[in-house]
């Protein structure tokens, strides 16, 4: 009976801090709306949807890899390089629309087994691995534009960024399926169970027969491909492939993640907590567009908000530690 009482008091502190969570996008919402009233409206509300969209999609890839322990500090550069590949192979080469979407994912995957082999083969640090793919890939997004956008005039391609399904852009339909196929796989399958398994203690997972390795391949290519699938919808939003977009989304995408009550040293999170942490942030920023914050000084607020988020997570850090002190406590 110990045991199963302890169970639901950890079962309530994830509920707990998503309730925080909750309470802190009202607290926004308000501030915001008291400075500027279009805040509130609807149209505004699927604004911030739309914008969510992109580190929405990220953010997914960071909730797994961070539950494994691991980072991932190339994803602007790739969501870029995505959009301008897409965008070539529409333009210069005559690919369907659908064909370089599939060919672009294929090769954002093949930049996560990049990012794997150097984490796994080389045993690079995971922040540093993929601070070599963030410069790498932001350079071959320039080198294959010659530093300019590139125009996207395919009709398919630009319907993507501009559809609609029932009043609602079908981006945003998009990022809320990604978000239940996702949840259900880290939260029901398997496959889920190892990627917290192997963030709880590595070691201990692959004595159990896990094979950590495997994981983290998995792990980065998902990263690779929403990363593509992003960086294609932005591409569409905007009508062009983008070398310099998405400069400090992997931010953003960390921020929102870590705020959704995902621990950075890995093993605790859920997907409803980055869907809480993903409109947090998108409508931070947005409210500080709307009410009229010089660019400079948004980056000083969302450092702010990364320090408040990491501040947090150690909170809940040795709140866990306790409870799970006073469970074993209670065991003896």
């Amino acid at each position: 009976m110990k045991g199963i009482k302890g169970s639901k008091d950890r079962h309530f502190h994830i509920n707990g801090s998503n309730f925080v969570l909750f309470c802190a996008i009202i607290v926004v919402i308000a501030i915001f709306t008291s400075i500027n009233h279009n805040f509130l409206s609807y149209q505004n509300f699927i604004n911030i949807l739309v914008a969510a969209s992109l580190i929405g999609l990220v953010a997914i890839g960071h909730t797994y890899l961070i539950i494994a322990g691991l980072n991932d500090l190339s994803a602007g550069s790739l969501a870029a390089f995505s959009g301008v590949v897409a965008a070539l192979l529409v333009k210069n080469m005559g690919f369907n629309f659908w064909l370089a979407l599939i060919f672009t994912i294929v090769i954002a995957v093949l930049v996560g087994v990049f990012n794997a082999w150097m984490v796994t083969g080389i045993k690079l640090d995971p922040f540093i691995a993929t601070l070599v793919s963030q410069a790498i890939f932001r350079g071959f997004a320039y080198i294959i534009s010659n530093g300019k956008a590139v125009p996207i005039s395919d009709k398919t391609f630009i319907k993507l960024g501009n559809a609609r399904f029932l009043t609602i852009p079908l981006t945003v339909w998009i990022l809320i399926i990604a978000y239940v196929i996702f949840g259900f796989i880290l939260a029901k399958t398997k496959f889920g169970r190892s990627v917290y398994a192997i963030g709880g203690n590595k070691e201990a997972a692959r004595l159990a027969g896990l094979n950590p390795k495997r994981i983290i391949y998995t792990c980065f290519m998902m990263m690779g491909a929403l990363c593509a699938v992003g960086g294609v919808i932005l591409a569409a939003r905007m009508n062009s492939g983008q070398p310099s977009a998405c400069v400090n989304l992997e931010f953003d995408s960390i921020t929102a993640v870590i705020l959704g009550g995902v621990s950075f040293t890995g093993g605790v999170g859920n997907i409803g907590g980055t869907v809480l942490g993903v409109f947090l942030i998108q409508s931070f920023n947005t409210g500080l567009t709307m009410v009229g914050v010089q660019s400079f000084w948004q980056y000083v607020a969302r450092g702010a908000l990364l320090l408040m988020a990491l501040a947090t997570d150690y909170i809940r850090k040795k709140n866990a530690e306790k409870i799970m002190l006073e469970d074993s406590m209670r065991n003896l």
